[in-house]
């Protein structure tokens, strides 16, 4: 599926796909997963960079040049992803592409972008994304790696040294797992059980019975994303298993706590962003401004809670519209180099100050420890 979006062509042509956009100026392409199992990764995600560059061309665009989105749906396919990124490169000729709903669509995207040397800004939590660092390719989200660290930090605190891990073998779930175990030591945790699942498996009580009678365990981790996490929540309560229980910030969204039941998710840990607990933010925290522009914006226009997800979206857009900014230039190499140099850029997930040895820009301060208490999002002190 493929959309264009311009503030000038009526909605009826867009929605077909056949407007014409030559009032455009700057092309920004992207590939998200708006259908497909990482929908609630990609729609979000969609909506949003529709959304922004709306608002942006009704200001007058960027150095008074409007945008153009070049909008794919790659359906969180890896294959779709790559034939999209070649077609908004060779045939939509795009200066810039926001995306990678998934870390196998991101890989693939990638790939095509730094071999084009076109400018990439990935919406993925894999850090082999932007580790090792290449050129061209960016992201948003916090690392699985990150993550981990997170948890590892909060799970210290409350004097849990002894765990069990139930993974998801996606792309995503198999890289935090071998974060996880890499970084466990550094502080003082021993993982004991270590199980996994198909993000298509429908029970996981099989593994969680494992880790509930492996010596020791004092609490469980479950690196994953999709409908698995909410399966093993359910099955944890559904076994009365009343240790701690730790997600990951792949399943930071209101979604998650419906789809695997406010009391099975009660009490549930995970590292999230600023965007989940908008109205618990103290007045003076720098990202309080921005992230109530985007969650009062996203939901008056969509009637729908906003999404960790599609503030990653938010996020690639607007470190583009920066660099777009500051270098003056569309041209992909001074994009690049724009990006680079971003300091100081508050988003809904962080504040991102990158340099050529780091495209994320982020560290774990932007990371909040969030908890499900009454169904709903809350810090941890």
């Amino acid at each position: 599926m493929k959309k264009t979006l311009a503030t000038t062509v009526p909605a009826a042509l867009i929605a077909l796909g056949l407007a014409s956009v030559a009032s455009a100026e700057i092309k920004i392409g992207a590939s998200v997963s708006a259908t497909g199992p990482a929908a609630f990764l990609g729609d979000p995600e969609a909506k949003t960079l529709e959304m922004l560059v709306e608002e942006i061309n009704a200001k007058g665009g960027i150095n008074g040049e409007k945008i153009e989105l070049v909008l794919y749906d790659d359906g969180g396919d890896p294959n779709k992803a790559r034939t999209f990124a070649t077609r908004l490169i060779e045939n939509d000729e795009v200066q810039a592409i926001i995306g990678g709903s998934t870390t196998g669509t991101s890989m693939s995207i990638l790939s095509v972008a730094e071999d084009a040397e076109i400018p990439f800004i990935s919406l993925a939590g894999a850090i082999d994304i932007v580790q090792p660092v290449k050129p061209y390719t960016f992201k948003t989200p916090h690392t699985d790696r990150m993550a981990c660290q997170k948890i590892f930090e909060d799970m210290q605190k409350r004097g849990i040294e002894t765990i069990g891990m139930i993974s998801g073998t996606d792309g995503f779930g198999a890289s935090m797992q071998a974060q996880c175990k890499d970084v466990a030591g550094e502080y003082g945790i021993k993982i004991a059980a270590d199980e996994t699942y198909d993000p298509k498996d429908a029970d996981m009580t099989a593994q969680l019975t494992k880790i509930r009678n492996t010596e020791g365990v004092q609490a469980v981790l479950n690196p994953g994303f999709g409908q698995g996490p909410a399966i093993v929540t359910r099955n944890y309560r559904q076994l009365g298993i009343e240790l701690p229980l730790y997600q990951s910030h792949g399943v930071a969204s209101d979604g998650f706590i419906e789809l695997a039941g406010k009391d099975a998710v009660e009490g549930v840990r995970l590292p999230g962003t600023a965007l989940l607990v908008a109205d618990l933010l103290a007045e003076d925290d720098p990202q309080k401004p921005v992230v109530m522009a985007y969650k009062t914006a996203y939901e008056e226009r969509h009637n729908e809670p906003v999404s960790t997800f599609g503030g990653y979206a938010h996020d690639g857009f607007a470190l583009l519209v920066d660099a777009l900014t500051r270098a003056g230039s569309a041209e992909p190499e001074a994009i690049r180099d724009a990006l680079e140099a971003t300091s100081a850029l508050v988003g809904t997930t962080g504040v991102y100050t990158m340099s050529a040895e780091d495209h994320l820009g982020l560290d774990l301060s932007a990371f909040r420890m969030l908890e499900v208490k009454g169904g709903t999002w809350s810090l941890v002190e």
